[in-house]
């Protein structure tokens, strides 16, 4: 069975969230907005949409600000409550192209084992730092997977089988910031799990509000990628063994 959500982390983007929900909203998916803890502007818009599309928006909402992570992982909890069998990921800035979702989602159906992650294409909004810097983790990824096989780890507009997700985040602690994607994507695929690579068009973003934090989310992806290399270790009997049978 195939049942497919799209779960949106928000945070304080009350300017951009109510243009990309109606982008969702056109390809027919049920939408699940997590609220991160944000401000009472982007919880009052946030409540707004919830009631305007009570048949196909469902609101889950945070305490307090605990990073994407946290929210997304909230959403895939969420979701399998509701029986749903695959999250599709998406930014709530405006970065994304909502009108790739079909065609992320008919990959997902296809290879429903698979996770389904954005490589982005990049128009000339995006800042060259930010854009240069994602090299760095992509190398460190080739490292600590022994592969070439994840093309961007960054990247939050994906498609996950939810049970492999709720099963990996209840037996250890995932990144619950800006390094939740590459952490997740990493250990996900140290688990088996097939990586399919679809290009998708990414601007930077629609509202102007970006919640990285250059000091504190570097050393969150720095300490990440640390981890991540220990833990790959003892793996690369595995991992070498894996990408053979793959030839």
């Amino acid at each position: 069975m195939f049942k497919p959500c799209i779960v949106v982390p928000v945070y304080n983007h009350e300017h951009a969230i109510g243009a990309v929900l109606d982008g969702l909203l056109r390809h027919g998916v049920p939408v699940l907005l997590v609220d991160d803890g944000s401000n009472a502007d982007c919880a009052a818009v946030l409540d707004a949409l919830a009631r305007e599309h009570a048949a196909k928006v469902t609101l889950v909402r945070l305490p307090h600000n605990q990073g994407k992570g946290a929210a997304v992982l909230a959403g895939f909890r969420r979701a399998a409550e509701l029986g749903y069998t695959h999250v599709l990921q998406i930014d709530a800035d405006g970065q994304h192209q909502t009108g790739d979702v079909p065609v992320f989602l008919a990959q997902a159906a296809a290879h429903p084992q698979a996770i389904i992650a954005g490589h982005p294409i990049y128009d000339e909004s995006v800042p060259k730092a930010r854009l240069y810097g994602r090299y760095a983790t992509h190398i460190w990824v080739w490292i600590n997977t022994l592969s070439l096989d994840i093309k961007d780890s960054m990247c939050g507009f994906r498609v996950y089988p939810v049970a492999p997700v709720n099963a990996l985040a209840a037996r250890r602690h995932i990144g619950k910031r800006m390094n939740f994607d590459t952490d997740i994507l990493v250990r996900l695929f140290w688990d088996g799990a097939q990586v399919i690579n679809l290009g998708t068009r990414v601007s930077y973003p629609s509202d102007g509000v970006s919640h990285f934090r250059v000091w504190r989310d570097n050393v969150l992806i720095s300490w990440m990628h640390t981890v991540l290399f220990f833990g790959m270790l003892p793996r690369i009997p595995k991992l070498l063994a894996r990408k053979w049978q793959a030839r």
